[in-house]
């Protein structure tokens, strides 16, 4: 079973600290390269150092600041790695998935999904209300941004998966030995960790029950599924077709995307829709599909520690 891949009396909470800390520091790391730019820039322009992230990351155009913000990713997606492999003596298919091998069809299956429904809800939205979007199409950067966006998009989500869903839901279950403390804790930290984006500035506080209800969406779909593929596949496609349909002036990301959406950020029924009537379908298509049963235990139950093994 997924989580008790993780268990063993060796592998204690307080290692999944010490790992943490050291994937934290390898994100920081991974930041040099944009601060550099930055200062560089800032150098020979003559202008003091932003002070203010909405402001660092328009200093570059957006395709180039984007490849740097995604590098952070990539060393982050290192020590999680390294973290794993050396740390813990696992396997990065041990926080991946109770299967033999990754199940690509469910990644694959999980991306088509949701990238269909977020272009089709899009679209609804777009010719419902022309006139809040504007075209934002230019070939070259486009084509540029796809270049990016498909090979670091993935690594960025695949990151946070691997991080939220893999690594710390297994350290949450070492120190609980149960199921629903390491969904509950790792969905409010990953939602938690949008604090600071300028979505949550314009919209209020009460975005954040999107940004946690997916947490909650994914914890679940990772408990239920016993494993990580269905969300790596659904994060990617949120991400990837967000960055390549729409970009605006108050979003975290500045893209080179399809179209800019002019309307002023308000939070409504539409920022609790998704977790309360979308976020269900979602897991209904999924529990049909892969035949989810015994949620109960699934979701809640407690973890034998005796009969569990580090992989």
């Amino acid at each position: 079973m997924f989580l008790e891949q993780g268990i063993s009396p060796e592998n204690k909470f307080w290692k999944y600290l010490i790992g943490s800390v050291f994937i934290i520091a390898a994100s920081f790391i991974g930041q040099i390269p944009f601060s550099v730019a930055v200062l560089y820039k800032s150098y020979i322009n003559k202008q003091d150092f932003p002070s203010e992230n909405a402001v660092i990351m328009k200093v570059f155009e957006p395709n180039l600041t984007l490849f740097l913000v995604m590098l952070s990713f990539v060393f982050a997606f290192a020590g999680v790695f390294f973290v794993v492999k050396y740390w813990h003596s696992q396997t990065l298919l041990s926080i991946t998935t109770s299967r033999k091998k990754i199940d690509w069809k469910r990644v694959f299956f999980s991306f088509a999904l949701w990238a269909t429904f977020s272009v089709v809800s899009f679209f609804i939205l777009y010719f419902n209300a022309p006139d809040k979007f504007i075209s934002n199409f230019k070939w070259e950067p486009f084509l540029i941004l796809c270049f990016i966006g498909v090979i670091f998009i993935p690594i960025q989500t695949s990151t946070e998966e691997y991080i939220f869903r893999g690594y710390l839901m297994q350290g949450f279950a070492n120190l609980a030995h149960n199921k629903w403390f390491p969904l509950v804790m790792t969905s409010l930290i990953f939602g938690s960790m949008h604090w600071f984006n300028p979505e949550v500035t314009k919209m209020g506080s009460i975005v954040m029950i999107y940004y946690i209800g997916t947490g909650f969406l994914l914890g679940i779909i990772t408990l239920m599924d016993e494993g990580i593929e269905l969300v790596l596949g659904f994060h990617a496609a949120n991400n990837l077709t967000g960055a390549l349909l729409v970009t605006s002036d108050w979003s975290v990301f500045q893209t080179h995307s399809i179209f800019r959406d002019l309307s002023e950020p308000s939070a409504g029924f539409d920022v609790i829709l998704p977790v309360v009537i979308v976020y269900p379908i979602l897991l209904y298509i999924f529990s049909k599909k892969y035949k989810w049963s015994d949620w109960k235990q699934k979701l809640t139950g407690k973890i034998n520690v005796v009969e569990s093994s580090n992989q």
